[in-house]
């Protein structure tokens, strides 16, 4: 007994269907490839654009905003408020490195050593009360606000 069929062809051909449907998969591989290599070509001809300035700040402003909901929602205890005022020391240690145009001026430097003693001041007293808490929130902002005056564009 013979396993081969008497009327198969010894070569079939492939449906052209599915000749077609590979060859859109092809080219839509290719499409979007090409598109993510157009983009990011067109996006580094751009000015690069150093986002470490900016990170800084924005972390600064988001752990400063921290603070103040701390006081609005009276959870004021240093467990709570400790986290924050140390992120915010930590990234006063970035702020000659996140501006090194600024490094050198000696108006900045003043500026983030007084933003480094206030919150050094703030960690070896911690506020335990939402008043404290608020006084200590407030000179930070202040500290900030000295700053921006000068530098801020």
């Amino acid at each position: 007994m013979s396993d081969t069929q008497p009327n198969a062809s010894p070569t079939s051909k492939p449906n052209p269907a599915a000749r077609y449907l590979f060859m859109l998969l092809l080219g839509l591989v290719i499409g979007v490839i090409g598109t993510v290599m157009a983009l990011r070509a067109i996006e580094g001809g751009k000015t690069w654009q150093d986002h470490y300035p900016h990170a800084t700040m924005h972390l600064f402003q988001a752990h400063a905003a921290q603070l103040g909901a701390k006081v609005k929602g009276n959870r004021c205890g240093a467990t709570d408020s400790l986290p924050h005022l140390q992120a915010l020391r930590t990234l006063a240690n970035d702020l000659e490195p996140a501006f090194p145009g600024l490094a050198d001026d000696a108006r900045f430097a003043d500026h983030a050593a007084a933003m480094r003693a206030t919150l050094d001041g703030a960690l070896a007293n911690p506020p335990l009360s939402c008043e404290g808490l608020g006084e200590t929130a407030s000179k930070i902002g202040e500290t900030c606000k000295a700053c921006h005056q000068d530098f801020r564009t």
